[in-house]
């Protein structure tokens, strides 16, 4: 067994947190980052396709970021016991197929994941992986909102 198969599972899924979306918050983001109708004003919001406030989906994928990295950080700080040196996640060489299927209204919670998919050896770093994962979100209905493939670099040597 290496530190990697000690490390993560090609299929598991891993719940790394949860997000509760407030009207305010919503109000923030989108006057910074996306300011469009229906995410700065709830009369506007009624008026539109949505019917209410909802965040920008770069919000809710600005989420998934931090909920990762916290998850990240307090898996770091768990005693290690795996063979080898652990692993660590790098910098992330890219994203595709990101799709909002649902609005996230204000007041609503996401829980967050991600899922282990592929993993290979990057061509021109030796001691690094590139990993593959499936991130999603759901609110509290279970219904998926958020999905996006991501690469990301695991360094294993």
């Amino acid at each position: 067994m290496s530190a990697l198969d000690d490390f993560l599972q090609i299929g598991e899924t891993v719940v790394i947190g949860s997000h509760t979306f407030e009207a305010e918050e919503i109000k923030t983001f989108a006057r910074k980052f996306d300011p469009q109708p229906f995410h700065l004003d709830e009369d506007a919001a009624r008026n539109s396709v949505f019917g209410a406030l909802c965040a920008s989906g770069w919000h809710t994928v600005a989420i998934w970021m931090r909920v990762n990295l916290l998850y990240q950080q307090a898996e770091g700080e768990r005693p290690w016991t795996g063979d080898g040196p652990r692993p660590a996640f790098g910098p992330s060489p890219g994203f595709r197929k990101l799709r909002w299927l649902k609005p996230t209204f204000a007041g609503t919670t996401l829980t967050y994941s991600r899922r282990a998919m592929h993993l290979r050896r990057h061509p021109a770093r030796p001691e690094w992986n590139v990993l593959t994962s499936l991130c999603e979100a759901y609110d509290e209905a279970g219904s998926k909102v958020l999905e996006f493939e991501s690469d990301v670099l695991l360094k294993t040597g």
